[in-house]
């Protein structure tokens, strides 16, 4: 595999998967270098479902292996929400600016012991011809009161992963790869291939 093309158009999720990927050599392209491509509704009720959409749907349209990731914020207090709605929480084109401050809005007065949340990543990889592979991760933490951070982007200046005393977005980007929810289903990828090119490898080996 020489190409692989990111279902995505979105730069922070771009730079991020870039930086893991450099490894494996291939050349990397996101939805910004192929203008001509939709963009593909996301109306499944779960990450999975709509990781596997785009990664499939672009797949078919460029005939070329696709990894798409739908991934999101899920706070205990608000019943798992965001969810998949994480990117537009706070409406069709929310800025992350935007969906922050609705987050904070409806967490205003909640107490530090019940500000649990995750972020949860499925990513799915469609290589034309074979069966989706799918891969997952999950990184805890804690909703703070406001901002911390200047790096990352989406909710990391709130989401305070405790055992480090810092938010997402106040993490080096190498170090953010080594513990968030996507760094950990991309290395679960990058094995994968690893193990594609030394032979077959099941998504149930690249998981264990």
């Amino acid at each position: 595999m020489k190409k692989l093309v990111l279902a995505t158009r979105n730069s922070g999720k771009l730079v991020e998967m870039r930086r893991l990927l450099e490894p494996t050599g291939m050349t990397v392209v996101g939805l910004a270098d192929l203008p001509e491509m939709p963009d593909v509704v996301e109306d499944g009720a779960t990450f999975t479902e709509n990781a596997c959409k785009k990664a499939e749907t672009i797949a078919r349209l460029t005939g070329l292996p696709c990894l798409a990731d739908d991934s999101g914020l899920v706070v205990e207090f608000l019943s798992g929400r965001p969810g998949v709605y994480s990117a537009r929480y706070a409406g069709e084109g929310a800025s992350d600016a935007d969906n922050n401050r609705k987050l904070l809005e409806d967490m205003t007065g909640v107490p530090p012991e019940r500000r649990q949340a995750a972020f949860q990543c499925v990513m799915a990889l469609c290589l034309p011809g074979e069966a989706t592979h799918t891969f997952q991760g999950h990184v805890a933490g804690v909703i703070l009161n406001a901002p911390q951070g200047e790096g990352g982007f989406g909710y990391d200046p709130l989401f305070l992963v405790e055992e480090l005393g810092q938010t997402m977005a106040q993490l080096p980007l190498d170090a953010k790869n080594r513990i968030s929810h996507r760094g950990q289903a991309l290395r679960q990828v990058l094995t994968f291939l690893t193990g594609q090119s030394n032979g077959p490898l099941t998504a149930k080996d690249a998981d264990s």
